[in-house]
């Protein structure tokens, strides 16, 4: 004889379907509206070419300070070229991955692209805001053509420069010449630190890429400086240093 089957108890009402989730709001603009600002306040100068430059690695315990002009031509920048330089904004405010695929980007739509690099030595002999100011000048008078409105970012450039030019503060968010030229500069400097961390190991230039990092003063205690340090710049680092 089989045994009896257990009593089932009153089947559970379904459950009331879950609440739709709220989509999050979104805080920042697309990047291809950002972009879009910068590209129009170089237009609004009403010029068919805007050159921009700007630098990296001002405040930096070593490495070199790197500058970079660029050239935009807005007769060529189509669609496509915009669509290719989305996100271009103040390489500060960018990730080395999102400044690595702006890089060729720029590279491609630019008209013309300027870099100059300042050493440690020249920066210890000649002042950093000098060198700083010389690397600029030498930029924009390099990459600039004839009729192009030629911005700088932050400081005027007095008659060191060969051009007209303004002085845009905050330019490299707010031209898209400047925020290029600022990309363009941090990518060159960044991969010259990270080679440098070949030849010069200690210093994890790689990973700091010569900023006054807790690490990187650290380092500086146990190690001393390089030769790509800066020896005029007054550091904690190198207060127990004999830099003769």
């Amino acid at each position: 004889m089989s045994a009896p089957e257990p009593e089932l108890g009153p089947a559970p009402e379904p459950a009331a379907p879950a609440a739709p989730a709220k989509a999050k709001r979104r805080r920042k603009r697309p990047d291809g509206r950002r972009t879009a600002w910068l590209f129009k306040f170089d237009q609004n100068y009403g010029c068919r070419y805007v050159a921009g430059a700007d630098e990296a690695g001002r405040g930096c315990l070593a490495g070199p300070l790197v500058a970079a002009g660029v050239l935009l031509d807005y007769e060529k920048l189509g669609p496509s070229e915009r669509k290719m330089l989305a996100g271009l904004d103040d390489s500060k405010k960018k990730t080395l991955e999102e400044r690595e695929a702006l890089y060729p980007a720029v590279i491609a739509c630019a008209e013309r692209i300027v870099v100059t690099a300042r050493c440690a030595q020249g920066i210890d002999a000649r002042g950093l805001h000098v060198t700083n100011l010389q690397a600029l000048a030498d930029c924009l008078s390099r990459v600039s053509i004839p009729g192009a409105k030629c911005l700088s970012d932050g400081f005027r450039l007095g008659s060191r420069c060969a051009v007209p030019h303004e002085a845009v503060v905050g330019g490299d968010a707010r031209s898209a010449a400047i925020a290029a030229a600022s990309v363009v500069a941090k990518v060159t400097r960044d991969r010259y630190m990270e080679r440098a961390a070949e030849a010069y190991p200690g210093w994890d230039f790689n990973v700091n890429v010569g900023y006054s990092t807790p690490e990187h003063r650290e380092a500086i205690m146990a190690n001393g400086i390089s030769e790509l340090h800066r020896r005029s710049f007054a550091s904690i680092a190198y207060s127990q240093l004999s830099l003769g």
